[in-house]
């Protein structure tokens, strides 16, 4: 970012002091968190099995269904992209009936919008806007029968799907009326529990994999840098050692290539705005706090909404506590108990129409919180009366409420306290 001088009066373009070659980016793209590299280091285990689960469509046969698991920036949705495009390539040049489709189900979040885009994609110059349900599935069925046609649909960020187990159910079933061709699934969540919610008939319908993404560690995210750093910014632009700091950082958070990838583009923006020609320590630490905002304002959003609930709950409550009034006099400020976490979750949800999960999934949304350390939860032990789960919000709680009542449209006044 260069400063613009527009204290004199203008005698050219405003754009024209903008126009010269940064001397710290070179292509600022690449070390965007949207950019799919051509290559993907440390994810060739789970390239490899989602390519030979994948194979058999390129045979005739329908690939068996695949749930691919994973924190978020551990590569999910850039290898899902990648042997996707690899597959649609590969299919087109050999002539095999072969699609391949990728949708963000944010955009796609319902059943009768993730079938109208695959409709859209079968019949690209046809308009099916207003149509209704059943017309669309059918058309998608009979698509797939007359052409022989083999349909992987990958649906990135499943668990936004509003009515998923419809979703799921018909897509599945739909090979059941398949005498040719067939459709399997791609889907792709953060949430580890995402097929134990589904309904037991949903579930017997699948017959899939699953795959698990770990996070990265530091040295992996040092090499995926690096790789970023030499295309993405000019020769020895970027210390090493801010290189190695990026990738700690990142590491140390959550394992998260975004992170590291969004905490260089954030320094090499601030060294440029102060007119330097190299990244240093210093600028990597001073992004470290806007970055940590856009990803925890991103991982919030990317929940479902009866957990994006819990944790409004426990927002609400450490907002207004003083602490947890132990049997001895010590007192710890913003410690909840879980019950009264559970009871306000309950109220709030109630407020808003919703029906409040069990008690079985209201801890395992505390637990899913706390591995993406939004909380911290610990057993109550000694000094508590009762048996109960102690939490404590990871985060500032008037930051968190603020996000989820914009992300949720939440009306304060409807919740009781």
């Amino acid at each position: 970012m260069v400063e613009i001088d527009l204290g004199e009066k203008m005698k050219e373009n405003l754009f024209k002091s903008v126009e010269k070659t940064s001397k710290i980016f070179k292509n600022r793209d690449i070390i965007t968190p949207h950019y799919t590299p051509e290559k993907l280091p440390f994810r060739e285990k789970q390239i490899k099995e989602i390519i030979t689960t994948l194979s058999v469509a390129l045979k005739g046969s329908k690939p068996n269904n695949l749930f691919l698991y994973g924190k978020t920036g551990t590569g999910k949705t850039a290898t899902t992209k990648l042997v996707l495009s690899d597959l649609k390539e590969f299919a087109k040049k050999e002539k095999k009936p072969v699609m391949a489709i990728y949708m963000n189900c944010r955009n796609y979040n319902s059943k009768y919008k993730v079938l109208a885009k695959i409709v859209q994609k079968f019949y690209p110059d046809k308009d099916f806007i207003g149509y209704s349900g059943s017309f669309i599935y059918e058309k998608m069925t009979d698509f797939c029968e007359k052409n022989k046609i083999q349909t992987i649909v990958g649906l990135d960020e499943i668990d936004k799907v509003k009515d998923v187990d419809e979703l799921v159910y018909a897509l599945t079933r739909a090979n059941d009326e398949l005498k040719k061709g067939g459709i399997s699934i791609i889907g792709i969540s953060n949430q580890l529990t995402f097929k134990d919610r589904l309904d037991p008939r949903t579930k017997s319908s699948l017959c899939g994999k699953e795959l698990v993404f770990p996070p990265y560690n530091a040295k992996e995210l040092t090499e995926i840098l690096r790789e970023r750093v030499e295309k993405a910014f000019q020769k020895d632009a970027v210390m090493e050692s801010a290189i190695n700091l990026a990738a700690a950082f990142a590491a140390r958070e959550s394992g998260d290539a975004r992170t590291a990838v969004m905490l260089l583009l954030r320094a090499g923006e601030l060294a440029e705005k102060k007119g330097m020609e190299k990244v240093t320590d210093q600028e990597v630490k001073d992004a470290k706090k806007s970055v940590e905002q856009e990803i925890t304002m991103e991982m919030i959003n990317t929940l479902p909404s009866q957990q994006k609930l819990v944790l409004y709950a426990i927002s609400i409550l450490t907002a207004q506590k003083k602490g947890v009034k132990k049997l001895g006099k010590s007192e710890e400020k913003g410690v909840l108990f879980s019950g009264e976490v559970f009871d306000e979750y309950k109220k709030i949800a109630l407020s808003i129409k919703e029906n409040p999960v069990s008690a079985r999934w209201f801890r395992q949304y505390l637990d899913e919180l706390e591995m993406y350390g939004l909380i911290f939860s610990t057993p109550s032990g000694k000094g508590v009366r009762g048996n109960t789960r102690l939490i404590k919000l990871g985060l500032e709680a008037a930051t968190i409420k603020r996000i989820l009542e914009n992300d949720l449209g939440l009306d304060i006044s409807l919740t009781v306290h």
